[in-house]
């Protein structure tokens, strides 16, 4: 029988010197990278929980860490039901990780950089139909009839949404000054805070003009700065509440998958994609960094494809 593993240490018990790594990780990620917070916090965390497994195993310094302990780590993680999507994300954070040691002289060889990771289940994301898409800003721009601040609010953000597939984080963060009505563009900070310029139409520059000349005036106070979306209080409006609005908007469209923000943002990939935009355009567009990821939106074009010959023709 063999023996049992001591328990596991707290991150505050970790010895100093894994515990001084893991800081200069953290800042690592927040400042040279530039990482979002809630980012910085999971990579943070799951290194936390390596270092944690390591030192358990007898480690005491981050040069001691090698492969066999990578994966001792992820074998543990599967024993404890942990899904393929979370073991996959945790093999890259590790990978990253040493990656950083050896670059910054802190492991004498790059221990992650032969470690494998179970692929996630690819699963094709739910998306609104042109006829929902258009079904949902129509009953969005009626309940804006009455000229409410927040009511024009609401339409210019789900035509923004809809019309750039930027994210909700990336929504909330615009200023006003980064829209080019000249232009008819955005300019968006995505992840890493890169910055990159993004189109939207007709449409969305009625909404926006609506609610900026409109609309915003009335919830603007001391607490706006040049925040270019504002919450109910006047301060700059926070995720929650777009989702929340997304949500409730969508459910009131028949027939529906009840979608978020990212659904919105699907459901603009997907269309463009369908409408005949090449890839290399939706990925700039969306900000991806490897165009792998902007693949599966053809996934869910070519299911769509699959769906209506097997109810069309005669002979599927």
């Amino acid at each position: 029988m063999s023996a049992e593993l001591p328990v596991p240490a707290p991150e505050d018990d970790l010895p100093e010197p894994l515990t001084r790594v893991l800081g200069d990780y953290e800042r690592h990620l927040a400042s040279e990278r530039n990482l979002a917070p809630h980012t910085v916090k999971a990579y943070s965390a799951d290194i936390a929980a390596l270092l944690e497994h390591a030192h358990r195993l007898g480690h005491t310094d981050v040069a001691e860490l090698d492969l066999r302990t990578l994966r001792s780590w992820l074998a543990k993680q599967q024993t404890m039901g942990r899904t393929r999507a979370t073991l996959a994300r945790r093999a890259t954070a590790a990978r990253v990780f040493t990656a950083w040691l050896a670059r910054t002289g802190r492991a004498p060889t790059d221990a992650g950089s032969a470690l494998g990771s179970p692929k996630p289940h690819q699963t094709l994301p739910s998306v609104l139909r042109i006829d929902e898409a258009r079904d949902l800003i129509a009953a969005a721009t009626a309940l804006a009839d009455d000229g409410s601040a927040v009511g024009l609010r609401d339409v210019a953000m789900l035509e923004l949404l809809y019309a750039t597939g930027m994210r909700v984080g990336e929504l909330c963060g615009l200023d006003v000054d980064d829209v080019d009505r000249e232009r008819n563009v955005v300019r968006v900070f995505g992840k890493g805070r890169k910055e990159r310029t993004v189109p939207f139409g007709q449409p969305a520059a009625a909404a926006l003009d609506a609610w900026l000349h409109r609309g915003r005036g009335s919830l603007a106070n001391g607490t706006s700065g040049p925040a270019l979306f504002l919450g109910a209080r006047g301060g700059r409006i926070d995720q929650r509440a777009v989702r929340t609005l997304v949500h409730r908007r969508i459910a009131e469209v028949p027939g529906a998958p009840d979608l978020g923000p990212h659904g919105l943002r699907h459901t603009a990939a997907t269309h463009l994609l369908e409408g005949g935009a090449d890839l290399r355009s939706v990925q700039e567009l969306l900000g991806h960094a490897s165009l792998a990821t902007t693949q599966r939106y053809t996934h869910v074009t070519t299911d769509r494809l699959r769906k209506a010959y097997r109810q069309a023709h005669p002979r599927a």
